[in-house]
């Protein structure tokens, strides 16, 4: 295979690289395989072209709209993976690296995807929080809302993770409305590229939506406005650099920094060895190792372990470190690879020699390093005084290096794990719930994850070093003080909050969900027998009134076995604070509610799927009536044939008093 051209896509258009580019070796061989880079780069036609063509195109679209991209995208990357795979063989990534970084990139996608659909609205504003009550009557009321940032989102990301790391940040950055210029790493630029062009020749993309810079972003950051966002992963020296530029200072440009990260893995003083905890842990640090040949910012380099059980620990995992076959990516046996380049493994060599100034190498194999490619022996070390020790908390060998050491007792072991000044994750292996209820408490404040398991739970655990989309991934200090992923969170880093206030009309209005108070539309029939597509949000019924009997109360409580004393005993009833005497079930004023707005008939409701935030205000006694007012909330699409209504209810007794307040929601389908 001849040398690869590593294209940039701009403003349109695929450039390719210029004499100022810089070659890209082989993990595997050694040998320069591509070249990537053009100074001639045209940054601010990217941005124009982000702002005035991609931005707009993607705002147009709802959250729902660009959440079917979103699943769209990921499809596509899963019908072309086999070529993903093929080519990342060259990063010195194996079969089962691949399956985290492309397959889960995808996987992200995914998840994005399916909360876009079921968290967030079929429109362009998201609502942050309740209703805030401003004034006594309601007349003005506040609202937290979230709307697209009208910039651009700049990824620079790592070379470890080619696609799940472009995956992760492209995910929620495109559900926000927001278009991106990804810049990979060099070093692993072309496996980024294929995903790109993956992406780009699917046609789902709005244009605009998705740039790439193969090589260097120039002055690109220089010309960011408040509106744009700068997402970084990579080292502490760079993110400071970077987040340090007077530009970003002046100008308040959001910077998400995801860096270094001395993670650490706690051995909880009840795993013993022979207890299924202390194998798991074992395990854990294994492949931690290993995978990835130990390339991963959620790594683990610092082993903590009883002091009574370091030794065993030391046997235990030297023993599975021997089993690890370390070669050649592409041949199936193999259990780690290369790592991304013969510089990064001088690199780790260099870490890993600080490291052993304050630590002794227990494990290791340097014949393995003495390859043409990029290979490591994966490589262990014990550190006797890590009180002492400065060097095995602050230095990263970001490659398969990790050390152990011992603590006394648990507090102590909280106080090693700190010591890492922050990181992305600590985990703690144990079956002692109050020591992982310690450890939440004395660390959770350093970490940005923290990861128990056990027994119990080890079956269908994810891993110490696998973030998920579901969760945040980042953490505080040394880690960069970022945030990526958690779900709607990570879709927030890329919008902006803002504060609200006016009537209930207005609120109404801009979010396009009924507040209280607000104008209601009389139904020009009973909402049940209107479409999803007919009904309009704000259109209400109001009922005639029920008398609630002593009957009616003493039947409900004898069929369904709810004979609670204060629905059947007058005296014990007005000795509680909360009720006059005998008052009826709020589960029985809810079935009455239901009998006076439903309108029994075959139509266009087709299931009742739930009541959200349910509140008795009041208590009902016989002889009170109650009526019902019945709105239309919100509307949101679920699928082809239906969607869900939520229905604001109040019920009210006889003096217009509320008794009972809660949201209702329906499946109701498009067509009759």
């Amino acid at each position: 295979m001849g040398l690869l051209s590593i294209n940039s896509f701009a403003a349109g258009a695929w450039i390719a690289p210029d004499s100022s580019a810089r070659p890209i070796e082989n993990a595997v061989t050694g040998n320069v395989m591509a070249h990537a880079g053009n100074a001639e780069l045209d940054v601010q036609a990217m941005l124009d072209h982000a702002r005035n063509v991609g931005g707009p195109n993607l705002r147009k679209l709802t959250f729902h709209d660009r959440a079917r991209m979103l699943k769209a995208l990921a499809g596509a990357l899963n019908e072309h993976k086999q070529a993903l795979y093929d080519l990342s063989f060259a990063t010195g990534a194996t079969q089962s690296d691949h399956l985290i970084d492309i397959d889960g990139g995808i996987g992200t996608m995914f998840v994005f995807a399916s909360k876009g659909r079921r968290e967030m609205p079929d429109g362009h504003v998201y609502l942050d929080g309740e209703i805030e009550q401003l004034s006594r009557n309601g007349t003005f009321l506040g609202q937290h809302i979230c709307t697209s940032l009208q910039g651009v989102a700049v990824h620079i990301n790592a070379f470890n993770f080619p696609v799940w790391g472009m995956l992760e940040k492209l995910a929620p950055t495109l559900l926000a409305g927001v278009p991106a210029i990804v810049k990979p790493a060099t070093a692993t630029c072309y496996v980024t590229e294929l995903a790109v062009r993956i992406m780009l020749e699917s046609g789902i993309l709005p244009e605009g939506a998705l740039q790439l810079v193969s090589g260097g972003l120039g002055d690109m950051l220089d010309r960011l406005t408040l509106q744009d966002v700068v997402s970084f992963t990579g080292s502490a020296q760079t993110a400071l650099k970077l987040r340090s530029a007077p530009h970003i200072l002046e100008n308040s440009i959001r910077f998400v920094a995801e860096q270094d990260s001395l993670n650490a893995s706690i051995l909880g003083p009840d795993a013993a060895p022979g207890t299924p905890e202390f194998d798991l842990f074992i395990k854990e640090a294994q492949r931690e190792m290993t995978t990835k040949a130990g390339q991963k910012c959620t790594a683990i380099r610092r082993i903590i372990a009883p002091e009574n059980h370091v030794e065993a620990v030391i046997e235990a995992l030297s023993n599975r470190l021997t089993q690890t076959l370390v070669g050649d990516p592409n041949k199936g046996e193999t259990q780690m690879g290369a790592l991304v380049s013969n510089a990064q493994k001088r690199d780790v060599l260099n870490k890993a020699a600080i490291i052993g100034t304050e630590a002794t190498q227990v494990y290791g194999d340097p014949s393995i390093a003495e390859s043409k490619g990029a290979f490591l022996s994966p490589m262990l070390y014990h550190c006797e005084n890590p009180d002492t020790a400065s060097r095995v908390h602050d230095t990263e060998a970001f490659g398969p290096v990790s050390t152990v050491m011992g603590y006394r007792d648990i507090e102590h072991a909280i106080n090693l794990v700190n010591k890492g000044q922050g990181s992305l994750v600590a985990s703690v292996i144990t079956h002692d719930a109050e020591v992982a209820r310690e450890v939440a408490l004395g660390s959770g404040a350093f970490h940005g994850r923290l990861y128990f398991n056990n027994r119990d739970s080890m079956k269908e655990s994810t891993g110490h070093g696998s973030p998920l989309p579901h969760m945040v991934h980042g953490g505080p200090g040394r880690a960069g003080g970022g945030e990526e992923l958690g779900g709607v969170r990570g879709v927030m880093h890329y919008m902006q909050r803002t504060a609200v206030q006016g009537s209930p009309d207005i609120l109404t209005a801009i979010g396009q969900t009924w507040v209280d108070g607000a104008a209601e539309i009389k139904a020009p029939a009973h909402p049940f027998t209107r479409t999803f597509h007919e009904v309009q949000i704000g259109e209400t019924i109001h009922t005639e009134p029920r008398i609630v009997t002593l009957e009616d109360i003493e039947h409900f409580a004898h069929f369904t076995g709810d004979t609670f004393y204060a629905h059947m005993d007058e005296d014990a009833a007005q000795r509680n604070p909360f009720f006059p005497g005998r008052v009826a079930h709020g589960y029985l004023l809810l079935s009455f509610a239901a009998g006076l707005f439903v309108e029994p008939n075959e139509g266009p409701v087709l299931a009742n799927t739930g009541l959200d935030n349910l509140r008795f205000m009041k208590p009902v006694q016989a002889g009170d009536s109650i009526k019902v007012r019945l709105t239309v909330k919100k509307k949101t699409p679920r699928n082809d044939e239906y969607g869900e209504v939520r229905w604001h209810v109040t019920l009210t007794n006889e003096d217009s008093e509320k008794v009972a307040e809660y949201e209702l929601l329906t499946m109701n389908a498009y067509t009759k």
